[in-house]
């Protein structure tokens, strides 16, 4: 088996298209078209379902994905250990949920330090991070520390503890009137988003609608129109209650106190790019935070 087979293979999987895959590999496309039948022959079955939409993983095409991507996460890491001379360069890629405070700080100190790393940052629900640090797409992420952040295969460092509070806008004073509104959430696996449902639950509260937003200013600028109520950190939002503009709820501390951790993976060879970035993580937990400035859409 060629490894050039597997990076096709995953490249179809992830595009879901021939042409498609071709175009990002730069071959032509019939030359991914024989390589993938090529495979299918060689492992005696069928990976993708063909159709008029596209292709999708066959039950056994799901299960060489999760082979593709330890073998080609291996390599691309065996590449990074011969090309690691000590010094901090190359490609890092850090993820992140919307509300880590003290990101800004973070980044700004590593980019004016690494002038030779390409740091590169995505977004996105815990849950959805925890997947992709797992599966070799982000060397780390920050994200908040929930049971499954425990798993077995991670290393976590401590970034700093939160108090999350519910968020309405200046008419919505008393629980009963939080009850009648709707809640605006991230997505599914945000940590937040477990926090008030544990909330909800315990409290008996069955809200009449649940809103899924995109991102924390839609989220803001929502609650600040009207629309509804979120449970975010307080440092996100407290810039915002201090104009006036918002108005903050606590709840007991087993529903509040939150943290944020940075996680990658254990078995990972640990570049000098990625120790300086863990540096520089645990340098700021003496640091003040300050408040969010965050504009309201």
């Amino acid at each position: 088996m060629d490894l050039r087979d597997l990076y096709i293979f995953q490249t179809v999987a992830k595009e879901r298209n021939i042409s498609r895959a071709a175009k990002q590999l730069h071959y032509v496309q019939s030359n991914v078209t024989t390589r993938i039948k090529g495979l299918e022959e060689e492992l005696g079955t069928q990976l993708f379902h063909r159709h008029n939409r596209g292709m999708e993983l066959t039950p056994e095409g799901k299960k060489l994905i999760t082979y593709a991507e330890r073998i080609t996460a291996l390599v691309d890491e065996m590449k990074k250990v011969m090309q690691d001379d000590g010094q901090p360069a190359g490609n890092l890629s850090i993820g992140a949920v919307e509300t880590v405070i003290k990101l800004p700080l973070i980044l700004s100190r590593y980019n004016q330090a690494y002038k030779n790393v390409d740091l590169s940052l995505a977004t996105g629900v815990s849950e959805e991070l925890i997947d992709r640090v797992l599966n070799y797409k982000l060397d780390g992420a920050f994200i908040t520390g929930t049971a499954r952040s425990n798993h077995p295969d991670l290393k976590q460092y401590h970034v700093f503890e939160e108090e999350l509070v519910l968020v309405t806008d200046l008419e919505t004073k008393t629980l009963a009137e939080i009850k009648e509104r709707p809640f605006l959430v991230f997505g599914a696996g945000c940590g937040y988003r477990a926090k008030l449902k544990e909330w909800l639950r315990d409290e008996q509260i069955v809200s009449s609608k649940v809103m899924e937003l995109g991102t924390l200013e839609t989220i803001l600028g929502s609650v600040y129109s009207g629309l509804g109520v979120t449970y975010l950190p307080k440092s996100v939002v407290a810039h915002h209650e201090a104009r006036g503009l918002i108005r903050c709820h606590s709840l007991p501390a087993k529903y509040s106190r939150i943290q944020t951790v940075f996680i990658c993976r254990k078995d990972a060879y640990q570049t000098r790019s990625l120790e300086a970035f863990i540096e520089i993580i645990e340098a700021s937990h003496d640091e003040p935070t300050k408040p969010a400035m965050l504009p309201f859409i």
